[in-house]
């Protein structure tokens, strides 16, 4: 990619692109589940491959792709009539030609919806817009290539805004034939209904230990996690490559000293962690320590809800700290709603542009408000 394209919204900073990535680890289940449908003639013509964020599910989305591509229908038969043997791998051999021409971006088959750049302002959308979607109309009509196999990856449904999602159950209503819809989803509750109705789940489950280690490796981390980054990342390559290129168990870290403080704020330290995600070019970090608020948070809850602290403390001091501020089930269910509001007014705040600062601050204080009740 050069450096004045834009950025691929579908790309972890430091990682491989997921149509790049080689392997997939972990999710052995989920891929048995295709190639069943695949062999046996069942194969629907929309996916929805769910799960945490960061667990593979783009990676699988283009092994699919890949797959569907070079792989003959079973029922296609060989040269002379024969059945063809059942496939028992998504793999792709990189020399292929149709892994050539993905890796090139080049395969007539494939077509690919993200975010896409708003003309007026050079920067990514935050949403999936329907005109993205809609231009899909115009590559199905198109003569397909290659046996006739047309493949599309939706990477996220999550993000799409209404319009989009309407335009898509459109196509989801009335498939072409010989195409392949396969949308992610980190959050299925949040699509329509009739979205959801009409794909099969692929369900993809968080990384053990072992499988992310060899994720991060093969994504060129080459140290292997400690065990608090594993913690926080809970089984996402995704999220261990933000924690990593972001510095993110500091981050959590000046997150629980400032819990470790309260009920009396330290305010010196919480002024400083909002002028540090406030900063220009900071919208990652402000990202990143958003979400480490809310793992905290819910950790804080599970404590209290569970009567013991996490196994594995991300930080110093963690389990200390959540047992004092969440002794019981009733201070579990504060910390708890707490997490949900302030995870709706961050949301909010960030669609508003509110000052990051503000919102950082907003948040201190109201875990303060909680923990001094």
């Amino acid at each position: 990619m050069s450096d004045d394209a834009p950025p691929e919204p579908d790309r972890i900073d430091g990682a491989p692109h997921p149509r790049e990535t080689e392997r997939l680890f972990g999710q052995d289940t989920a891929q048995a589940a295709f190639l069943e449908a695949f062999n046996t003639g069942r194969l629907h013509h929309g996916w929805l491959l769910t799960g945490p964020r960061g667990v593979g599910k783009a990676t699988l989305a283009w092994r699919i792709a890949r797959f569907l591509l070079a792989t003959p229908d079973a029922e296609d038969g060989g040269m002379f009539g024969d059945a063809l043997p059942k496939s028992d791998s998504l793999t792709v051999p990189a020399d292929h030609p149709v892994a050539r021409r993905i890796a090139a971006g080049s395969d007539p088959g494939l077509y690919r919806i993200t975010r896409s750049v708003n003309e007026k302002t050079g920067r990514l959308r935050d949403q999936i817009v329907a005109d993205d979607v809609r231009k899909l109309n115009g590559f199905l009509h198109l003569s397909a290539a290659d046996g006739g196999r047309r493949v599309v990856i939706l990477d996220a449904a999550d993000e799409m805004n209404i319009q989009a999602a309407n335009a898509l159950l459109k196509m989801l209503e009335e498939p072409p034939e010989r195409t392949t819809l396969l949308l992610t989803s980190h959050q299925p509750a949040r699509l329509l209904p009739t979205i959801r109705s009409r794909c099969r789940d692929l369900r993809l489950a968080p990384l053990s230990p072992s499988d992310l280690a060899a994720a991060l490796q093969q994504a060129g981390v080459e140290d292997p996690p400690s065990e608090a980054l594993a913690e926080l990342a809970a089984g996402s390559v995704g999220a261990a490559m933000r924690l990593t290129h972001l510095n993110g168990l500091s981050l959590y870290a000046e997150i629980l000293g400032i819990l470790g403080s309260l009920p009396m704020l330290d305010r010196p330290r919480a002024l400083k962690l909002a002028d540090q995600v406030a900063a220009r070019g900071a919208a990652e970090k402000l990202d990143l320590m958003l979400l480490l608020t809310d793992v905290a948070l819910a950790r804080l809850a599970r404590t209290g809800a569970t009567g013991r602290p996490p196994e594995t403390e991300a930080a110093p001091g963690e389990a200390e700290t959540f047992q004092r501020l969440s002794p019981d089930p009733h201070k579990a269910r504060k910390w708890a709603k707490l997490a949900q509001e302030m995870s709706a007014r961050a949301q909010h705040g960030r669609a508003v542009n509110l000052d990051p600062a503000a919102l950082v601050l907003d948040m201190v204080f109201n875990m303060q408000s909680t923990a001094a009740r």
